[in-house]
C-alpha cells in the first residue's frame, strides 16, 4: 500500500470515528490557496480542525509528533481562511487524529487541543 492510500484510509477512518462520537463533518480535504485542511467539523458549536496522521506500525515518530510548529502556522492560516471564506464565525480548535496500524488493526487516537494559534513574533 503507497502512502496516499495509507492517508486516504487514515481520513476514511477518522471521519468515521469523529461521526461516531457526535461530530458534524463541514469539510474534507478542503484546499484553497496551496492551504489545505484535513478534516473540518462541528461539535458541540465548536470549529474543529482535524488533521490527521496514519503510520504504518513501527515508524520512529508517531503520528501526532509529525505536526511540527511550521505545519501549525500552516493549519492556523488555513483555518482562518477557511472561515473567513465561509463567514462563519465562533470558537474553534485544533485537534489531531492519529492512526498506526499494529498487527493488521488500526489504532486511533484522538487528540483534542492538540495545539493552540499563537502570535507571529
Amino acid at each position: 500500500m503507497n502512502k496516499k492510500n495509507i492517508g486516504d484510509r487514515g481520513e476514511n477512518l477518522a471521519e468515521e470515528y469523529l461521526k461516531s462520537k457526535g461530530y458534524v463533518i463541514l469539510a474534507r480535504n478542503w484546499h484553497s490557496y496551496k492551504r489545505e485542511l484535513d478534516i473540518v467539523a462541528l461539535h458541540n458549536g465548536i470549529y474543529v480542525f482535524v488533521e490527521v496522521r496514519t503510520r504504518k506500525f513501527g515508524s520512529v515518530l508517531s503520528p501526532a509528533e509529525t505536526v511540527t510548529r511550521k505545519k501549525q502556522r500552516f493549519l492556523v492560516d488555513a483555518a482562518n481562511l477557511f472561515l473567513q471564506q465561509k463567514g462563519l464565525d465562533g470558537e474553534s480548535r485544533f485537534d489531531i487524529i492519529s492512526i498506526s496500524y499494529e498487527y493488521g488493526q488500526a489504532v486511533i487516537e484522538h487528540i483534542e487541543n492538540a495545539f493552540y494559534p499563537f502570535q507571529k513574533n
